[in-house]
């Protein structure tokens, strides 16, 4: 990936923002972290190696990392004030939180960046999890900080580069009926009592009696022992087994299969009947509020979050598994997830926009000889370039800074950037930003 380039508008000297003391305030190449968990992809075939120039490693290339967060923070090749040495984007910023994130941001989230972007290969499936609302986070992270790492909650949105598919949130009540009528190994470890209640509900009661129900056959089942799990699970394959001879599968049933061949003998295989199977088509966009359980299956997709790290998991993982948490802080909403296919905000240009302050992202698609320019905006910027090649103009800026395959650029507030595309190709960026309601 690209080392440093600065590219500094013309006008720094007068920005009132600035002290003489400041860092430069122009756009930043950046260089992100990539995390090598073992559900990534790997070689040619894994989207964040082939960004992070790693496809001849061999090792699994799981997360491309481009933010503060101290378990792997982006850094920059710090020619200005670093005497050569690496510096990261973090301490970067500390020099001149209010200058180099503004002041509204800086006063926020305490002179920090408050999202943080990612891309992700899912090779194999992620666990059954759930991220804690800021209460629980700091919670967390004062009982078991080398667990929890930070105190911040992590919203988070997905959206897909290729195909993408996730287990996410609780189906709806008929669902679930469906489920225990239909799927006597689940049934045979939430009680009867509770059950029954589920048969009985309605679709419209919704409300903390359902939710009391679901919780509590959600949690007998997380909770069975592993002897009771492995032998549901050897019981549903023989059921399923004889029954294929005489009809086709579900996708459900399909996907059961497929997660006890990675996972056997996992209560997180029969977990998975309870949550709805969402599929995304390239461009589409799935957001995921505190306290929401879900999975990332497969795919490649540009993740942002709020700046965290925490993850609380209960199954299809060999990482320590929190369930007496993880069931205790669900919501328990029963419904599908909202699908955003973003709002066109000019032409080339795509917005995904969560219900939640820290971030937002662009999709930028430039066919080969188009431009487009993003006005300036009071909070900061990350492009990542994934797929072309062409150049990157910063607000009076007098030369041009070229942009392919694998590029990251931090751009601070109020700075006006065209790009233009000059390959072969599209051009392909993805922006994460400050959500722009943030500033109305």
């Amino acid at each position: 990936m690209g080392g440093l380039g600065l590219l500094l508008p013309a006008d720094r000297d007068h920005d009132p923002e600035l002290q003489p003391c400041s860092p430069p305030r122009g756009v930043l190449r950046l260089r992100g972290a990539v995390q090598h968990y073992e559900w990534g992809g790997r070689g040619d075939a894994s989207l964040v190696a082939r960004l992070a120039g790693e496809t001849a490693e061999g090792c699994p290339c799981a997360e491309l990392w481009m933010g503060t967060h101290p378990a792997a923070p982006s850094s920059l090749a710090s020619d200005d004030g670093g005497g050569g040495d690496e510096v990261s984007l973090r301490e970067w910023l500390a020099r001149s939180p209010a200058a180099l994130l503004g002041r509204a941001v800086a006063a926020r989230w305490g002179g920090d960046l408050p999202f943080l972007f990612k891309v992700l290969s899912v090779a194999q499936p992620l666990s059954i999890q759930a991220h804690p609302d800021r209460d629980l986070a700091r919670a967390l992270h004062a009982l078991r900080p080398a667990t929890y790492r930070d105190a911040n909650h992590k919203p988070e949105m997905a959206v897909a580069v290729t195909e993408f598919r996730a287990l996410c949130g609780f189906v709806t009540i008929q669902e679930l009926k469906d489920v225990l009528r239909t799927v006597p190994e689940v049934r045979m470890l939430v009680s009867k009592e509770d059950a029954a209640k589920l048969m009985t509900a309605k679709e419209h009661d919704g409300g903390t009696g359902v939710r009391s129900y679901l919780q509590s056959a959600f949690t007998k089942l997380m909770a069975t022992s592993k002897e009771g799990v492995s032998e549901a699970i050897s019981k549903l394959k023989s059921r399923l087994d004889g029954e294929s001879k005489t009809r086709s599968f579900t996708e459900k049933e399909q996907l059961i299969l497929s997660l006890e061949q990675k996972y056997p003998g996992d209560v997180g295989v029969l977990s998975a009947f309870f949550f709805n199977y969402v599929k995304l088509s390239p461009g589409e966009a799935l957001y995921i509020g505190a306290n929401e359980p879900h999975a990332y299956l497969s795919g490649e997709c540009v993740e942002c979050m709020a700046t965290s790290d925490n993850v609380i998991r209960a199954g299809l993982t060999p990482k320590y598994k929190d369930v007496q948490t993880l069931c205790s802080m669900l919501t328990y909403k029963q419904m599908f997830p909202e699908i955003l296919r973003g709002v066109s905000v000019q032409p080339y240009v795509t917005r995904y926009t969560p219900p939640f302050d820290e971030f937002e992202v662009d999709r930028y698609l430039l066919p080969q000889g188009e431009s487009v320019t993003m006005s300036p905006v009071p909070g900061p910027s990350i492009f990542l370039v994934m797929t072309g090649e062409g150049e990157i103009q910063a607000d009076g800026m007098p030369g041009e800074g070229k942009a392919k395959e694998g590029d990251v650029f931090f751009v601070p507030p109020r700075t006006e950037v065209k790009l233009h595309a000059s390959g072969p190709g599209r051009l392909q960026l993805y922006r994460a930003g400050v959500n722009s309601r943030f500033f109305c």
